[in-house]
């Protein structure tokens, strides 16, 4: 009897993100057990990220050290100065890092937070007298004429026309907020500060973060969260809400996004909005599709947590740097759980970030400044990876020997590819390898068809691989190292005979 031959029309491989919390054997076809260093473009493909280049000609000044944070220093008047902070000292530039440290200033750490208020940009972390910077000189905040209570807090926030200042370690349960536009005067004036320590729904806490939304003050907590309306005149500003058991891991997690908030809170990826909407309820989290990778990661994590939200490229980026691990999630929509499609970049080293005015990436790495461009790590080739959950053709109990994998690539000019399959959650694949050549986009007009074949600019390139083997369920992969090209993988066919049963 003539087996039975069935295909598995994998469309946009991956269109739904990772999945890592449900059964492999049940998954939907449509996420990926392995999606690395990819995203999801705009036609819902998984895509190759996009590499960096290194703006940083001359690092004299950072040593050995790495970009731990940066900002745009956005300036009323002149062009805007990027601030960037690393091997304890403060830089001005991005092809050069000029020192700019405060002369007799010691800084012992690098966790420096920064932000533009009035025409100034400040720097806050915790234990260290904060610095400001004016477009000319970094200087010491309590050492500007007419400053007064400057506090020495791990978190600012500029909101309302003030500074508000928290983190001290002796008050951990403390905002302090500046007088109207002076960002250096703190007890004069309609400065003030608020103890909320009575405040908090379960009992204890400690102040991580703030952040402000449809004007609201939000306060918070490593397990909770507190909402001030009024904060315009906070003399009287009033209570709103409160949340409990759900705070923020790290004030370097929290985004704003346009319509929300989002932070990193010790069980997943949070929306502010969300949170409050469903408090009475089991809150659902934006990451609930790599739930256990995130908590393993914050349990392994000691050193920082950065973050950075993109409009351009629609994706909000976590990186966990002590383990050189970024998720990156398509805020453009969520899916049927509530959770954004998310993918995963491995050693990137990428230790902070930064939007600018222009809408251009910054990020910071061991060689300086680097923008977020093209499709090479610095002239260096990248591996991009997506495997399925595991295959089945809907029926668990059958032999399945695979005949034929074919997929449709979209770009891919001169890359390396390999395709792998492997059986029975073996872990050991079976590899065919092919290069992509170099490939000419032919336009109207440009060439004559008989020399270049008319695209619409995209090249599209399909194979038909055999392969080999058997088992009951296959999982196919693909991977590829991105030099120069981008790479989108619209398609794989996966053909297989059907057997007896086991």
């Amino acid at each position: 009897m003539a087996q039975e031959l069935k295909s598995i029309n994998l469309v946009a491989p991956a269109f739904k993100g990772i999945n890592t919390e449900d059964s492999p054997l049940a998954q939907d076809p449509s996420f990926a057990e392995v999606a690395d260093n990819a995203v999801i473009d705009k036609r819902g493909r998984i895509a190759a990220r996009k590499g960096h280049s290194v703006i940083t000609t001359n690092k004299t000044a950072l040593g050995s050290g790495t970009i731990r944070a940066i900002k745009e220093f956005d300036r009323s008047v002149g062009s805007n100065v990027i601030l960037s902070v690393g091997n304890n000292k403060i830089f001005t530039g991005t092809t050069t890092l000029t020192d700019a440290t405060p002369g007799g200033y010691t800084i012992t750490a690098d966790n420096w937070k920064i932000v533009n208020f009035n025409d100034k940009a400040y720097l806050f972390q915790a234990s260290q007298a904060p610095l400001v910077y004016d477009g000319s000189s970094v200087v010491r905040l309590d050492s500007v004429a007419g400053a007064a209570g400057v506090v020495q807090g791990n978190e600012v926030l500029s909101a309302f026309g003030r500074l508000w200042v928290t983190g001290v370690s002796s008050n951990p349960s403390v905002v302090y907020w500046s007088d109207l536009l002076i960002g250096h005067d703190y007890s004069g004036g309609t400065s003030g500060s608020i103890d909320i320590s009575k405040v908090w729904p379960d009992g204890y806490d400690e102040i991580v973060a703030l952040a402000a939304h449809n004007g609201l003050l939000i306060i918070f907590g490593k397990h909770s969260i507190i909402t001030y309306s009024g904060a315009e005149a906070p003399a009287t500003m009033a209570l709103a809400d409160t949340v409990a058991g759900v705070g923020c891991v790290d004030r370097d997690t929290v985004q704003y996004t346009g319509t929300d908030v989002l932070f990193l809170a010790h069980t997943g990826l949070k929306s502010f909005g969300r949170t409050v909407q469903e408090k009475s309820l089991p809150i659902s989290s934006l990451s609930g599709n790599i739930t256990k990778d995130i908590i393993g990661a914050l349990q392994a994590e000691n050193t920082f947590f950065r973050s950075v939200y993109s409009p351009e490229e629609g994706f909000y980026l976590l990186t966990f740097v002590g383990q050189n691990i970024t998720y990156c999630f398509d805020v453009r929509g969520t899916l049927e759980n509530g959770s954004y499609r998310v993918t995963r970049w491995l050693s990137t080293g990428f230790s902070s970030y930064t939007r600018e005015e222009n809408g251009d990436l910054l990020i910071g790495t061991i060689n300086g400044i680097s923008q977020y461009t093209g499709y090479e790590d610095n002239g260096a080739t990248y591996r991009f990876k997506y495997y399925s959950p595991s295959l089945t053709f809907g029926d668990s109990s059958r032999i399945k020997i695979l005949k034929k994998l074919k997929p449709t690539l979209v770009g891919a000019n001169n890359a390396a590819v390999f395709i792998k399959w492997a059986y029975d959650f073996k872990g050991t694949y079976a590899t065919a390898e092919f290069t992509v050549g170099d490939q000419i986009t032919g336009y109207y007009s440009d060439s004559e068809y008989t020399t270049v074949e008319f695209t619409g600019g995209a090249l599209t390139n399909q194979r038909s691989l055999n392969t080999t083997g058997y088992g009951t369920s296959v999982v196919v992969g693909l991977e590829a190292d991105i030099k120069g090209s981008q790479l989108s993988l619209q398609e794989i066919n996966v053909m297989a005979l059907i057997g007896k049963l086991l």
